[in-house]
């Protein structure tokens, strides 16, 4: 059984009062962070979920309220002395990426030796290992600067899908067919807002979608305000489904 926790279901302006993209996977002896926006360590916290737990994050793309609490759930490591190994999985380039966010945020914390393990695997087309987790991802159509993709993983007869931050592109009825969930941006409802997903592109798309299950996520001002129109239900920080 897969357990899927959304401790953070907003988009990257906090709107409705929502941590920012941070999706736990959960299976016995391994959790991974679908997403790890700058909020993340608050919402772990929150959450009562020990980040010294996580065993590895999935980056959808180069966006901070995607990516940006990567280095903050690294130092809260050091600094409680975690020891367990940590795998930072994305797009291409993700090991010079989260170094460039570490100096950003905090400069020259990059060049601090860690007490833990740290390894950087950048992700394909091609199903990579991540644990028990089998890992794809394919390109999106959401600012080229950012890298950005969809995911989906495999565990045992399971498959969660996940868009990242997108318009429709032809990625996303590969990733979401057969998925028992479909995790999709919903920034707003009528509105086309460019390199984002509104709920009349997917409703209009919906036939292409063949997940069992579809569930949105990243919602806007729009979205919040016109929930009860929504054709598929809307997450919520600390929303939990099993797989």
């Amino acid at each position: 059984m897969i357990r899927v926790r959304f401790l953070g279901s907003g988009d990257a302006f906090g709107d409705g009062g929502r941590f920012q993209t941070c999706i736990l996977i959960e299976i016995p002896g391994f959790r991974a962070l679908l997403d790890c926006g700058a909020t993340s360590l608050v919402a772990l916290k929150r959450a009562d979920v020990d980040p010294n737990t996580i065993d590895a994050v999935v980056v959808t793309h180069f966006h901070g309220d995607h990516a940006g609490g990567i280095p903050y759930l690294i130092l809260d490591g050091q600094f409680r002395r975690r020891d367990r190994p940590l795998t930072v999985a994305g797009p291409p380039g993700v090991r010079d990426r989260v170094k460039t966010m570490f100096e950003a945020a905090l400069p020259s914390s990059s060049a601090t030796e860690q007490r833990f393990a740290i390894s950087y695997l950048e992700l394909s087309a091609t199903v990579t290992a991540l644990g028990p987790l089998r890992v794809f991802v394919l390109p999106v159509a959401h600012l080229a600067a950012t890298a950005p993709h969809g995911v989906r993983l495999e565990i045992l007869d399971r498959a969660i899908a996940y868009t990242g931050d997108t318009q429709w592109c032809d990625a996303l009825p590969r990733l979401a067919d057969g998925a028992d969930l479909l995790i999709a941006e919903c920034y707003s409802v009528d509105k086309a807002i460019p390199q984002h997903l509104s709920h009349a592109a997917l409703v209009a798309h919906r036939d292409d979608l063949r997940a069992k299950r579809i569930v949105l996520t990243h919602p806007g001002v729009e979205t919040l305000a016109r929930r009860s129109e929504l054709a598929w239900e809307l997450v919520d920080d600390g929303t939990v489904f099993e797989v």
